[in-house]
């Protein structure tokens, strides 16, 4: 065997279990396998002046690489069983919530110490959410910011980076399966281990699917998320963010009973571009750094769409939407809460004259044309029902982006060791769809870790 452990995907799940195998068994053979750049390397070529749009990198900077599609996030880290995936389903509460601290301690070890840790246990918020039919739900919140967040992770790389073998823009092609353990194609070249772990988040979706296919191994349809993302004056929101920092509010509608969420809060932050799969989506960042902060905050608001017999293919139903999105804008669209409410697209000239200065260079349209009736209809609501608990969120000049697609992987099957139908096959982090944020993909890497070395 070339290597006593290959790692697939060095995003959050793959990196804490390089650290965490390192721990325990510092005389292992690691490899991680890469397919986007390392982190120094890895440079959006967006800069608002001589390139404005996306030119499709056959890598994505801001989705692929170390770090994963979390390195250039707002770096959140969401201590709570409450959302961000099911792990605790596999491995219990209690065991859960010490894994997400034991990651949040090494994080600070490597650089980000004196950031803040928010909770919303106790906040008289919820109880304002609760008088107004909307849901506030329960979590300790470690805020890195967008800076810090890229500081911890240079120095983890620093860390691993001569105990562990890291090969960089070298996608794997194929998993193969022997009695001995388990060989990866990389083009020509072929490489074998005892133990495998596939930890390749949401951007590697497609691929996951394909290997399930080849390895005969069950998954379930999970759902997508679709939305837009808000962008309003800070001050709208700055009496939630000051004390909570991120807020997770769930409000179902009146009139399909949907359930519609906040997601990925910005304090003073920037809207983004996201590619994922060759498609333009919208995101957004936010920086600890008071000198990079915006006068505007942004979050998303997003609808879970589950699908069931016959229909299967949930993120194709995302990216059709996308594309649409595309097609129309050329790009991510941004219109003018005003604008849609009255039905009419957004002009440059209404877009210019607004009371709030767009941090997206978007193309001015109209998301009526884009998003289905259904999935606009509830977020139109929630911007009324969030506006009771902070008012402004529905003024005319408020800002929607689209669209904001979140891609699950179909729900792979694994044991309680998150270990597949094939002994020392694991499969974790966001790539599972198992997990769904970076504190329960990074928890999961070190519990698989945990678990090789004991063996």
């Amino acid at each position: 065997m070339d290597y006593d452990v290959i790692i697939i995907g060095a995003g959050p799940g793959g990196i804490f279990a390089a650290y965490e195998l390192m721990q325990h068994k510092k005389d292992l053979k690691v490899a991680v396998f890469e397919a986007g750049h390392a982190l120094e390397q890895r440079h959006c070529p967006i800069d608002g002046e001589k390139v404005k749009s996306c030119i499709g990198c056959k890598s994505c900077s801001i989705m692929s690489g170390f770090g994963g599609a979390g390195a250039f996030s707002d770096g959140k880290y969401n201590i709570t069983n409450d959302f961000g995936g099911t792990l605790y389903e596999y491995i219990g509460k209690k065991q859960a919530l010490d894994l997400m601290r034991y990651v949040d301690d090494i994080n600070m070890r490597f650089g980000g110490e004196g950031t803040k840790l928010y909770s919303t246990a106790g906040t008289r918020f919820k109880t304002v959410c609760i008088q107004n039919d909307l849901h506030l739900l329960d979590a300790s919140v470690r805020h890195l910011g967008t800076d810090i967040n890229y500081i911890v992770l240079k120095n983890l790389y620093s860390y691993l980076k001569d105990k562990v073998e890291f090969h960089f823009d070298t996608p794997v092609e194929t998993v193969g399966v022997y009695d001995a353990g388990y060989s990866v194609q990389c083009g020509k070249q072929y490489f074998t281990c005892k133990k495998c772990i596939i930890s390749v988040g949401r951007s590697g979706s497609k691929w996951m699917e394909k290997v399930c296919k080849e390895l005969m191994i069950p998954t379930e349809s999970t759902r997508v998320d679709i939305g837009v993302r808000v962008e309003l004056p800070s001050e709208v929101f700055s009496h939630i963010t000051d004390e909570l920092y991120e807020s997770k509010i769930v409000y179902r509608t009146e009139k399909y009973g949907d359930r519609v969420r906040t997601f990925c809060m910005n304090p003073k932050g920037a809207v983004v571009n996201e590619n994922t799969n060759g498609i333009i989506t919208v995101n957004g960042h936010s920086y600890e750094d008071p000198a990079k902060q915006t006068e505007n905050t942004n979050f998303a608001l997003l609808v879970a769409k589950h699908f069931s017999e016959p229909f299967k293919d949930s993120n194709g139903y995302g990216e059709s939407i996308a594309r649409l999105s595309n097609m129309l804008g050329g790009g991510v669209i941004v219109q003018r809460f005003g604008d849609l409410i009255r039905g009419q697209r957004s002009t440059p000239k209404r877009i210019e004259e607004a009371f709030i200065t767009p941090t997206l260079n978007a193309t001015p349209g109209d998301l009526s044309l884009v998003l289905p009736k259904r999935i606009l209809d509830g977020i139109i609501e929630m911007i009324y029902a969030l506006d009771k608990v902070a008012p402004g969120t529905a003024n005319d000049d408020t800002l929607l982006y689209g669209v904001e697609v979140k891609f699950y992987n179909m729900e792979v099957e694994v044991n309680e060791k998150l270990e597949s139908r094939y002994p020392g096959l694991y499969i974790i982090g966001d790539g599972s769809g198992i997990t769904h944020s970076l504190s329960h993909a990074s928890a999961s890497g070190v519990y698989v870790a945990r678990n090789i070395a004991d063996k």
